[in-house]
């Protein structure tokens, strides 16, 4: 997709000439099917091209038309949760033109943002807050009394639902006055087995307005008749419920819950999920709607293997080929952090059978699927809730085993609780794997790993580490599976630098890290792989005179004192560097031990992600734009020297 396939390109007749989802409302049903058509080669097109979430948008296109084709929006508010599914919605408010910046350095969110849209009605990027979110506006809807009713979606896959916040979320809702409508999108997990003809037609029935204005005047006949009442409501649902399960033999997890459950409903026929929709969503009281969709749906090779068409990157849109499987050469490239992590920990595995692996809905996306595919007994996916993930390491731990946690860092936020209560007061032995540490680029400010240091390094007796490299971080898991007690280890997202990286494992020496360069006018202190930005810069500043000591910490805690004792003996100004906030981290590590030396007056110059939400970008650029690439340090080091020179 190209910046010239706007509006009057006549592949999108109907899609092109809208600019909001007015426009799309004023259409007859009998053109939905086309917008939804227009809509998926838009998305092929251009993801082919510009890479981001790819199969859950185009399964979620019918839901989104229908979602804007019946609800007054921006004044009703739908939620999407995640957002992975959400690149069709931005199509149909006002941002079609500018798709071709998704995910770029200034361009537009690959995730829902209020301040980028008023149609996106609250971040999203992390699982299960959809319901939580919206309750809360369904209520403040119903305290401001506003007039017309303001209607409330809640849009939730079927992995998202399985979050505690999810379930925390629907609980309250059924204890609390609220009309929310929840939407369950399930394209994977069957909630509710379909079982026929009969089951088909009792979904259609439930959702008619006939059938729920007869099973409105039936309950008010009753409570006339003093045979039910208000507070006996929540009896009466789960009584219908309960017969719906048992006149279609089935199940469902909502059933013990005052929310009235509709479906499943083809997520797939837009005119079906238009019909329902007007059904019941002038209905009091909260309820879930659960349809069925296809992930990838209408392009074969998502359809056909979802998992790895989630985020392909490029492919070409005529045969499905990605370039990632494209790309293949004779010369040996750096393999990604994550497989290092992956393969490492099977060997690990291997030698000593108390080691598990535990992910958080992210065996691929770790590479805890390589002790996974060997070892399936010893990894445990306990789905997206990071919380139980660590309580559930704790427990492993407590009885002998030694869990290795794959999270990613923004996730990992999640448990912050379950970290300190669960596994740090007992110093259990749980290493802390922590995946797209520092800036991850065009994913942006829900998912950077910017936090990690500064909220662990305040917790008692837990290890943290980075490493710079492949075998740094072999070295670390390889220590780490002999320190009996809690340990974390933060690395990137992405490919590393080394090629002869399958180096034989040792063990490190807990706090200490390694000088890199000597030098006479400038002490820089990094930790992890941002080092490559410094010796980048250390070589531009050689060229021009400046003398620069490099030191690798690796331990973010405990910090290597000998190494700082050495910097504060030779009077050196000191740089530190981190791919983390500002606040919290290294440099304030470093500052904190100068001042308890009495060494306050030398010199500190941080550098580190600046006290600031970071949007999304290349690397690269947000390095750039952060102050932490070659060119910041550099130029860090000659302000300091300057001065250091005056002050003497």
């Amino acid at each position: 997709m190209t910046t010239s396939e706007k509006a009057t390109d006549n592949t999108y007749p109907l899609l092109g000439k809208m600019d909001s989802p007015a426009d799309l409302r004023r259409l007859p049903l009998t053109s939905l099917p086309e917008v939804c058509g227009e809509m998926r080669r838009f998305l092929i097109n251009s993801l082919s091209g510009n890479p981001g979430h790819f199969a859950s948008s185009m399964g979620a296109v019918e839901l989104t038309v229908a979602l804007h084709y019946v609800f007054n929006t921006p004044y009703d508010r739908i939620v999407w949760d995640v957002g992975h599914q959400a690149y069709g919605h931005k199509l149909l408010t006002g941002r079609r033109d500018a798709f071709p910046t998704n995910r770029k350095f200034n361009g537009i969110s690959g995730f829902p943002n209020p301040d980028e849209s008023e149609y996106d009605t609250f971040t999203a990027g992390h699982a299960s807050n959809s319901i939580s979110a919206a309750l809360g506006m369904a209520v403040a809807s119903r305290m401001n009394t506003d007039s017309p009713e303001r209607k409330v979606v809640a849009v939730i896959g079927d992995a998202s639902i399985s979050g505690g916040l999810a379930f925390e979320g629907l609980n309250n809702a059924a204890n609390t006055p609220n009309n929310l409508l929840i939407i369950l999108n399930d394209n994977n997990m069957s909630i509710d087995a379909n079982v026929g003809a009969l089951h088909s037609y009792l979904a259609q029935i439930t959702t008619s307005r006939g059938y729920n204005n007869l099973r409105y005047k039936l309950y008010k006949l009753l409570k006339k008749m003093h045979l039910v009442s208000d507070q006996r409501k929540g009896s009466i649902l789960r009584f219908n419920n309960s017969l719906k399960a048992l006149l279609t033999r089935e199940q469902n997890i909502f059933e013990g819950l005052n929310v009235r459950y509709f479906g499943p409903v083809d997520g797939h026929d837009v005119g079906l999920l238009i019909k329902t929709l007007s059904d019941i969503k002038d209905m009091t009281g909260p309820k879930i709607l659960h349809i069925k969709t296809v992930k990838g749906k209408g392009y074969e090779p998502a359809e056909k293997n979802p998992a790895v068409w989630h985020a392909p990157g490029k492919f070409d849109p005529a045969t499905g080929e990605r370039e990632e499987d494209c790309c293949r050469c004779d010369k040996p490239v750096p393999p990604k952090f994550q497989d290092v992590f992956g393969t490492t920990l099977l060997e690990l595995a291997r030698e000593d059978s108390r080691i598990v692996g535990i992910t958080a809905a992210m065996p691929s996306g770790t590479s805890i699927s390589i002790l996974q595919g060997v070892m399936p007994d010893r990894v445990f996916d306990v789905g997206i809730s990071e919380g139980h993930a660590v309580t559930f390491a704790g427990g492993l731990a407590k009885e002998g085993l030694h869990p290795f946690v794959a999270i990613y860092s923004s996730f990992l936020q999640r448990s912050y609780d379950q970290i300190i209560h669960d596994v740090a007061i007992q110093r259990l032995p749980v290493t802390f794997c922590i995946d797209r540490a520092g800036l991850v680029g065009e994913d942006g400010v829900t998912h950077h790993g910017i936090f990690d240091i500064a909220y662990l390094r305040a917790v008692p007796g837990l290890v943290v580490a980075s490493p710079r490299d492949e075998e740094a971080l072999r070295n670390l898991m390889f220590t780490a599976s002999r320190y009996n007690a809690p340990m974390a280890v933060r690395y990137p997202r992405g490919k590393g630098s080394m090629t002869d990286w399958h180096t034989p494992l040792r063990l490190l020496e807990i706090g200490k890290g390694e000088k890199l360069s000597d030098g006479r006018d400038v002490a820089v202190i990094s930790s992890g792989p941002i080092a490559s930005e410094v010796s980048e810069a250390i070589a531009r500043l050689e060229a021009e005179g400046v003398s620069v000591a490099h030191y690798d910490m690796t331990f973010l805690k405990p910090l290597d004192t000998a190494i700082l004792d050495e910097i504060i003996a030779a009077e050196l100004p000191v740089v530190t560097v981190e791919d983390g906030t500002v606040i919290g981290g290294l440099g304030s590590a470093v500052a904190d031990y100068l001042t308890e030396k009495g060494r306050g007056d030398i010199p500190l110059h941080k550098l580190g992600v600046p006290d600031c939400f970071i949007a999304q970008g290349t690397v690269a650029q947000l390095r750039h734009l952060c102050g932490i690439d070659a060119e910041a340090i550099a130029d860090a080091v000659r302000e300091i020297q300057l001065q250091t020179l005056h002050a003497r």
